[in-house]
């Protein structure tokens, strides 16, 4: 019987709508994830997964029991079912350019997909990759990560002769809005340590990432007939815009790369009698988090001796820097490393300039260091993903179950 490629199965799923929505507090944050879930739950039992629930929540998990008496470590493998709410999620029409000629590829009469602005797609040609039409993100991020965990599976399923441990599987909702392991069952997942297959360009490795946190500033201010305002008024909005002057302009997420936080103001909104800010601060060390909210407690003071008490700044911690729980474990990613050498691929080790599952699975006591799953220009409407990056991710999370047991 032949096998469904990553490719076929990513197909099939991208259109299925999953677009998570921020300032949700179920879980999941949005009723169409379920559909994603049912459907994943119904193809693992299928094809022969053990133990496949869904849970109340919509966490769907699976298992492949070990098929050695042997005593081997039980692996995870992660990725969640949401797309991001940056760009419309439906409806998804992925069509594949098949061997890339290296030009800009029209998605529709305004978007086009081109080197000049995307110059990562120069590495893909000759490959065949699958697109949008332009007027909607694809779903890479992260139902590449799905088939290829998908595509793993069932070639272990179909090949018995290959010796391993407990494979363990879940697939999670709402990672795109900071709330993907919040429900997770980590007992129930069974595992002693995880991936997550969610990053980018194949051969990627990550097993640190930002701490996440966010700030909430409010002005109050004092209204009164603008003609009649002198030494009186206390404009809200103005004050508002004063604070923001005193946030690093040379730490913004346009302005900073590798290793470098910084200050996103991403919601802003006012009168003169209230004005709101929303951030979000990112830093890779605890120390420079802390720093950033002292900045701000400060920018807050420095306005409040001279407006009145008019400004408050309230702090929310997100997720944390998983390179603590993961140095104790750093064999996960030589594993990881000899597995994309095997299959021909070069691996990089690379910050995550952002959140994965595994950032706060690794808190909860699932080890789980991040690989990539093969998607560009996430987030996007010019998000893209090789067909030859799917196959070849698959290859890899092979490897590595083959060299669990080796």
């Amino acid at each position: 019987m032949k096998l469904e490629s990553a490719a076929e199965k990513f197909l099939r799923y991208v259109v299925v709508w999953t677009t998570s929505e921020e300032n949700v507090m179920v879980i999941p944050s949005t009723p169409r994830q379920w559909n994603l879930a049912r459907l994943l739950m119904k193809e693992m039992q299928t094809m022969g997964i053990s133990n496949v629930t869904l849970s109340e929540n919509c966490y769907v998990y699976g298992e492949i029991p070990a098929n050695t008496e042997e005593k081997l470590p039980a692996v995870g493998f992660v990725a969640h079912m949401d797309t991001a709410p940056d760009a419309p999620g439906y409806p998804v029409k992925p069509r594949i350019v098949s061997n890339y000629d290296g030009g800009a590829i029209v998605l529709n009469d305004h978007v086009t997909l081109d080197p000049e602005h995307s110059p990562s797609i120069t590495r893909y040609i000759g490959e065949d990759l699958i697109v949008t039409d332009g007027n909607t993100l694809l779903g890479a991020d992260d139902k590449a990560g799905i088939a290829e965990i998908l595509a793993m599976a069932e070639y272990i399923l179909a090949h018995p002769e290959i010796k391993h441990g407990k494979i363990c599987i879940g697939f999670t909702p709402d990672e795109e809005v900071g709330r993907g392991p919040d429900a997770f069952d980590v007992e129930t997942f069974g595992a002693d340590f995880g991936y997550t297959v969610d990053g980018g360009t194949i051969g990627e490795i990550e097993y640190e990432n930002f701490n996440a946190a966010s700030a909430d500033v409010t002005v109050k201010g004092f209204l009164i007939h603008p003609g009649s305002a002198k030494d009186i008024m206390k404009n809200a909005s103005t004050i508002a815009m004063e604070f923001d002057r005193m946030i690093p302009q040379s730490e913004r997420p346009e302005t900073s790369e590798g290793y470098e936080g910084y200050y996103y103001l991403q919601e802003m909104s006012g009168t003169t009698i209230e004005a709101k800010l929303h951030y979000i601060m990112r830093d890779f060390e605890l120390e420079g988090m802390e720093a950033r909210k002292e900045l701000m407690r400060n920018a807050a003071k420095v306005l409040n001796e001279r407006f009145g008490d008019c400004v408050t700044v309230t702090f929310k911690d997100s997720y944390h820097n998983m390179k603590e729980k993961i140095l104790p474990h750093i064999e996960l990613i030589d594993a990881a490393k000899a597995a994309f050498t095997s299959c021909g691929v070069e691996s990089f080790i690379n910050p995550c300039r952002g959140g994965t599952d595994g950032a706060t699975l690794s808190f909860m006591g699932l080890p789980c260091p991040n690989l990539s799953a093969g998607g560009e220009n996430m987030h996007s409407v010019t998000e893209y993903v090789s067909v030859q990056s799917l196959e070849k991710m698959t290859d890899v999370l092979i490897a590595i179950v083959k060299n669990l047991a080796e």
